[in-house]
């Protein structure tokens, strides 16, 4: 059986273990946070809240999946609260490296906060699950949308800001 060259709806299984990903660093983060109280577990849920938002509002809308089964499973989603946007805008939309800063402090800031409380009070359950965290946000990532989410997407195909900024310079040249 030949692999298709991209899905016109992702089967359920990606993005769920592409949404399991993300909501075990979220209850990762918030768990290590914890250590400084609950208010700042809840001030960190809330702000990874206002992330998962962000991103639907300013690039689900305009996405070929808009209402369908995407990679991420926001696509579906984002269609449920959001009116579609302009697929146009999404193909011409770039993104700067400053632009991402707030999506890499989901787990900087767990991360930060977990080095304080080890100085504090030195534990080795920290220590793993900032490995966890460190190890889901980096490689947990990168497989799944390496591999499965980004590979066999058509926004991709059609034009994606994302993999103009993380594909490879040899993929950017040839095209």
């Amino acid at each position: 059986m030949e692999e298709p060259k991209t899905y016109e709806n992702f089967p359920a299984w990606i993005p769920i273990v592409a949404n399991l990903v993300t909501l075990s660093i979220y209850a990762i983060g918030a768990y290590i946070l914890a250590g400084f109280g609950i208010l700042f577990a809840i001030l960190y849920l809330l702000y990874c809240l206002w992330i998962e938002i962000g991103i639907l509002r300013r690039s689900c809308v305009d996405c070929y999946y808009y209402g369908k089964v995407c990679g991420l499973g926001k696509g579906k989603l984002c269609s449920v609260f959001f009116k579609k946007g302009d697929p146009q805008k999404f193909v011409e939309k770039e993104i700067p490296w400053a632009q991402l800063l707030p999506d890499f402090m989901v787990f900087i800031i767990p991360l930060a906060g977990g080095i304080i409380l080890l100085v504090r009070a030195f534990t080795w359950l920290l220590v793993a699950l900032l490995a966890i965290i460190l190890i889901l946000s980096f490689g947990g990532n990168a497989v799944i949308r390496g591999s499965f989410a980004c590979k066999y997407c058509k926004q991709r195909e059609i034009g994606c800001p994302a993999e103009q900024l993380f594909g490879s310079k040899e993929k950017t040249r040839n095209k």
